[in-house]
């Protein structure tokens, strides 16, 4: 057992790839007391288009692999991840564990002013139906327009977030939901806030934009207060550790440029 006080353990948050840093980032600014784990799983990336018992064996391993860093919070960084995996993980672990979905579109649907409400994610966190199960459970009066849009998590791990091609592939893509009228847009994947501006320009100045990663890290200090873990005051220096079972030197130049200074020594991992 670890002689760590609970409450100084760090917090274990995850993601196919980089695109998790975005929520990473606003737990860094909001709790800037908690230490914290990152676990980019580019050496599968990526997730989006892969069967969810795929996506679901990852996440144990990578849960496995947190545990043993002594982590006191998971927090699962990926749409599609926490689709394929919250529950179990939540029935499974004696740790709180924490999506991306719910926090997001709770927002989403306070937001909406008409009551049409969009989001966009992977072709598998669309498929998997885990928005529109969720909405119809939480915010029934709402009318979900949800829509897949390959190819942008792909950019985002290349490093292109504003060229030409993003934004000609972004009016593709969200055409739909400028014809269906939405007024509020749910960024269901955690890639896509480093795309804001491109779709913010494409969607126009009346569409409110939520992301996930904000709204997430409101709900996880909400949740480590409620159960007495919340590091506020007890920790003297924080530390902030990376692990990838990709390319160390593509994630620490891209995590840092996504991140910032706080992506300094990075950890490979090989899957057996």
């Amino acid at each position: 057992m670890s002689e760590t006080p609970v409450n100084e353990r760090p917090i274990g948050v995850f993601d196919s790839g980089l695109g998790g840093l975005t929520v990473l980032r606003a737990l860094i600014d909001l709790l800037p007391n908690e230490r914290t784990i990152y676990f980019g799983d580019t050496g599968h990336f990526p997730y989006g288009a892969k069967p969810l018992e795929d996506v679901l064996k990852y996440s144990l391993g990578i849960t496995d692999l947190l545990l043993e860093r002594d982590v006191k919070a998971i927090v699962i960084a990926c749409n599609n991840a926490a689709a394929a995996a919250l529950e179990t993980l939540d029935e499974r672990l004696d740790i709180p564990v924490m999506g991306v979905i719910e926090p997001g579109l709770r927002a989403g649907a306070k937001a909406t002013r008409s009551g049409r409400l969009g989001v966009i994610a992977t072709a598998g966190t669309v498929a998997s139906g885990a928005y529109q199960q969720l909405a119809a459970r939480i915010a029934p009066e709402v009318e979900l327009y949800p829509a897949g849009c390959p190819g942008f998590v792909e950019f985002v791990e290349a490093g292109d977030v504003d060229s030409d091609e993003v934004h000609v592939l972004a009016e593709r893509l969200l055409a739909p939901l400028r014809e269906a009228d939405v007024d509020t847009l749910v960024l269901g994947c955690t890639h896509y806030p480093l795309l804001a501006r491109t779709i913010g320009d494409v969607m126009g100045p009346d569409v409110v934009l939520v992301s996930s990663a904000d709204e997430t890290a409101f709900a996880v200090r909400e949740l480590l207060i409620d159960r007495g873990l919340d590091a506020a005051g007890s920790i003297d220096e924080t530390e902030h550790r990376f692990i990838t079972s990709g390319s160390v030197t593509m994630f620490r130049e891209l995590g840092s440029r996504f991140l910032g200074p706080e992506v300094e020594t990075v950890e490979a991992w090989q899957w057996s």
